[in-house]
């Protein structure tokens, strides 16, 4: 913000840009609105440089150097930077982290290092929360999924446990991390690294043939991994291109047709979504130099397959015995907005189940999954609009959270639900190892009802304050792939998009081109030429007063790019065909 004299509070810290003004420099702030103000004289700066800056009593300081305007990575930093406060621990923690990662609480354990194990993470990942074994087991599998023990080492009380509170889960931008806990733990004794003696908590469940659970145990181990695998290697494997690693090879197998099989069993009770995230490359200077939309594979789909599972069967031993526990709950939606949405669905000609009358919220949980798979199948046939269509379903739907209380997932059809997979990066994941453990003899004490109530509250906002902060950073990310791309092949470049969403003012479009298939924009409908345009009663189309002539969500759109403001990550658009 700028200094009070500019209307803003004394002691304000934000990233700003640097600019010279005649005789003076100034900060104005880059990612708010606000005047410039003056810099002390004795400040050195360059063209283009942000930093951050500390607005009051009329002028600005400058607290570091923050890189160049121009650069893709120092923007995304920055922006993090903004949003969080502050990057990084304080020598407390730090060195609370190293006295914890040599000397964790000392309790019982079963010695697992013997058992063939691997893990499934991206490629760049550098904390492992889970790994995998598994054997036959008559018709089905026996399957050991071990999660990293966070909480044999981040105590109740402790100053490692109020700070990963506070953050309550790692935050990613496409540049970096923001972990919940430092380095030491996160990235070292607590992650799941090949080769290395680690402390899990294992839950060992037989799966039968046709994917009931027959048995589930749950206790502390030591484990050691034999293959650490990314989810590219693992499609190359199941595509028959490469081979996998003979020590996991049989172990694999078996993961994937175990996968399977819940896969089949959960077709009908889960919704089907399609959704992608944004990856990006950079070079070694932090500029953006590609970027893909990573879909869901084969590979992603069995690790989301097992970790659910246990997931679930966590959840229902703690709710069953009254324990106190933090829930991932997902709520059935309300009737009126699924009406809403089979309306949209219609509007948009998609085949969508028939209104039930005097429908409640059970059976519009119903209609909401049917109309997920029927949407995605349309979405199939016409080769475009699979997100867009998704969205509306989304809309329709409460979202998810924490809560105290087990009130079940209604987009996984669980009737039981929690986040214990990753505890490494979420906190309400911690408070389920201790509920978990607590009921089986592990050594802990579960949250009482208050504190897993606490977290759970504050845990739903800053997951959706980090959902916002990773999304934005993404968009500044894609803006600057897209300038470079423009400034590599011309403005004049032709997009092929589909419409992403619309407004009263006009449509966002999704594009992609020869650099990333990452890109998003917006077309005023005062561009799009030819007569006026109005949002239609259902918010899905912008239809033309003259013709009817209609731009719909999902449809193909030709676009031409108007303006990038790459820190902003602001795309303006016009429409290639009028």
């Amino acid at each position: 913000m700028a200094a009070r004299r500019a209307g803003a509070p004394k002691g304000v810290r934000k990233v700003a840009l640097l600019e010279r003004k005649g005789r003076f420099t100034t900060a104005r702030p880059l990612f708010e609105r606000g005047s410039g103000v003056a810099l002390d004289r004795k400040t050195r700066t360059f063209e283009g440089q942000i930093a951050w800056v500390e607005f009051g009593s009329g002028r600005a300081r400058v607290i570091r150097d923050l890189g160049r305007v121009d650069n893709a990575r120092d923007v995304s930093e920055a922006q993090a930077l903004e949003r969080l406060g502050r990057r990084g621990f304080s020598r407390f923690i730090e060195e609370a982290a190293e006295a914890a990662a040599a000397g964790p609480e000392d309790l019982p354990r079963q010695d697992l290092t013997g058992l063939p194990t691997f893990t499934v993470d991206p490629k760049t990942a550098r904390d492992f929360d889970d790994a995998v074994s598994a054997a036959p087991e008559g018709d089905g599998v026996r399957l050991w999924i071990h999660i990293a023990d966070v909480s044999a080492f981040v105590r109740p009380g402790s100053p490692l446990e109020e700070e990963a509170f506070r953050r309550a889960n790692s935050t990613y931008v496409p540049t970096s991390v923001e972990p919940m806990l430092p380095h030491v733990l996160s990235s070292g004794v607590c992650s799941l690294s090949p080769g290395e003696e680690r402390l899990a908590v294992t839950s060992e469940m037989v799966l039968s043939g046709s994917g009931e659970v027959a048995s589930a145990s749950f206790f502390r181990s030591r484990i050691r991994s034999d293959a650490r695998l990314d989810y590219d290697q693992l499609d190359r494997i199941f595509a028959g291109r490469e081979r996998a690693p003979e020590m996991v090879s049989e172990q694999l197998d078996l993961a994937r047709r175990a996968a399977a099989v819940l896969r089949e069993r959960r077709e009908g009770s889960a919704l089907e979504v399609s959704s992608a995230e944004p990856s990006f490359r950079f070079d070694g200077e932090g500029n953006v130099t590609g970027a893909v939309a990573e879909r869901q594979t084969e590979a992603h789909g069995l690790i989301e397959q097992l970790m659910v599972l246990t997931n679930e069967q966590v959840a229902e031993l703690t709710s069953s015995r009254g324990i106190p526990s933090v829930y991932r709950v997902h709520e059935l939606p309300d009737p009126d907005r699924v009406e809403r949405m089979l309306d949209q669905l219609a509007s948009l000609d998609l085949p969508a189940p028939p209104l039930p009358s005097g429908m409640g919220p059970t059976t519009a949980g119903e209609i909401a999954v049917e109309a997920s798979r029927s949407i995605a199948r349309e979405a199939r046939r016409r080769g475009h609009g699979a997100e867009a269509y998704a969205s509306l379903i989304l809309r329709s739907l409460k979202p998810a959270r924490y809560l105290e209380r087990n009130l079940g997932h209604a987009g996984l059809g669980s009737d039981a639900y929690c986040h214990f997979t990753s505890p490494i990066r979420r906190f309400p994941d911690l408070l389920a190892h201790r509920a978990l453990l607590s009921a089986v003899g592990g050594g802990e004490e579960a949250p009482s009802t208050g504190k897993a109530a606490e977290a759970a509250l504050h845990s739903s906002e800053r997951e959706r304050e980090a959902m916002v902060l990773e999304r934005d950073c993404d968009d500044i990310c894609a803006a600057f792939l897209l300038e470079r791309e423009l400034f590599e092949e011309g403005w004049d470049k032709r997009f092929e998009g589909e419409v992403s969403g619309v407004i009263r003012s006009g449509a966002f479009v999704r594009f992609g081109g020869r650099l990333g298939d990452v890109y998003e924009g917006f077309v005023p409908a005062r561009r799009i030429r030819g007569e006026r345009f109005e949002l239609n009663e259902e918010e899905t189309a912008l239809v033309g007063s003259k013709t009817g002539r209609r731009v719909r969500f999902g449809d193909p759109i030709p676009v031409h790019v108007e303006r990038v403001d790459s820190p902003q990550g602001r795309v303006d658009l016009d429409p290639a065909d009028g």
